[in-house]
């Protein structure tokens, strides 16, 4: 077996785990029973190699992941739908066949979002200092800071939510449940609680970090022309969430200083966005790690170091 990075992600009532060949989502159904879905996946850096070079591809892992990240949340929230046991209508059907176009519509209209409230309105904000200072660096890095505050607040304000709690429990679980894996552990509710809940290739931690890669991206852009300062946030978007890919992917297979520094402040704030899971959370986390790999054979190579 090849050595390979699980990644997942929290949904409602459960866990997507992505694997090598495909992506798993497992859901905790208002019946209590788990049910797991699997689904074949090749990544565009599979199929084109071109895709597959540092920088862009990780451009093209950002893209797969909100893509992937957004389909399995709506289909997570299907099982709590209350209509959920009616025979299925025609009109269903329809309603089925546009369900692709409707995830992209989503994602783009909340990827706008996203951008305006983390990288416009900061920069927005940021650029009347230039009536108290003419240094340019003082203004990018009071734009960064800001950006930075936006994003915590914003996490902590919904980490109150009851829903998001409960979420953030599957993350826990869904971390907990990889780093008893890639620990040489077998996935037994009982070894996977006393993992931790913090993990270097989170997406929190992504996030973080293109927080930080902004503010020195952003330095190369000095000008208090307001439309060219926003234009400028949107055009580097794919270079930052590129370079933030790298550092992540560094810090996520290296343990050793510079890796350790990279990953603090990614996995302090894990401690807003993850909780400790209950027994049942894990069982579900677990069925979706064994939807996407052969865990048992996985920790064995971990434990004899006999990996491909």
């Amino acid at each position: 077996m090849k050595r390979v990075n699980i990644g997942g992600q929290a949904v409602l009532e459960g866990v997507m785990m992505k694997g090598p060949s495909s992506y798993a989502l497992a859901v905790r159904k208002p019946n209590k029973e788990i049910d797991v879905k699997v689904t074949p996946y090749k990544s565009m850096g599979e199929k084109h190699k071109g895709l597959s070079i540092p920088i862009v591809r990780g451009v093209v892992n950002f893209i797969e992941s909100l893509y992937i990240g957004m389909k399995t949340l709506m289909d997570s929230s299907e099982y709590f739908e209350e209509d959920e046991a009616e025979v299925k209508t025609k009109e269903d059907t329809k309603k089925e066949s546009g369900n692709s176009g409707y995830l992209i519509g989503t994602l783009i209209f909340s990827l706008i979002i996203a951008i305006g409230v983390f990288m416009l309105l900061p920069a927005f904000l940021a650029n009347f200092l230039y009536k108290l200072t003419d240094k340019d660096i003082i203004v990018n890095i009071a734009e960064g800071l800001l950006r930075l505050f936006i994003f915590l607040g914003y996490v902590a304000a919904i980490a109150h939510m009851e829903d998001i709690k409960r979420t953030f429990m599957y993350h826990g679980a869904e971390h907990k449940t990889i780093n008893c894996m890639e620990a040489g552990k077998d996935l037994t509710v009982e070894n996977v609680r006393s993992a931790t809940r913090f993990h270097k290739r989170c997406g929190t931690s992504f996030v973080f970090i293109v927080m930080i890669i902004s503010i020195f991206v952003f330095m190369f852009v000095q000008t208090d022309v307001m439309w060219i300062r926003l234009v400028s946030r949107i055009l580097l978007i794919p270079v930052i969430a590129g370079i933030s890919y790298e550092v992540i992917r560094y810090a996520g297979r290296h343990t050793n200083v510079c890796s350790n520094i990279l990953s603090a402040p990614g996995l302090w704030v894990q401690r807003l966005t993850t909780r400790e899971p209950d027994d049942d959370m894990i069982e579900v986390a677990i069925k979706s790690v064994e939807g996407v790999i052969d865990w048992h054979e996985y920790v064995e190579c971990v434990r004899n170091d006999s990996f491909e």
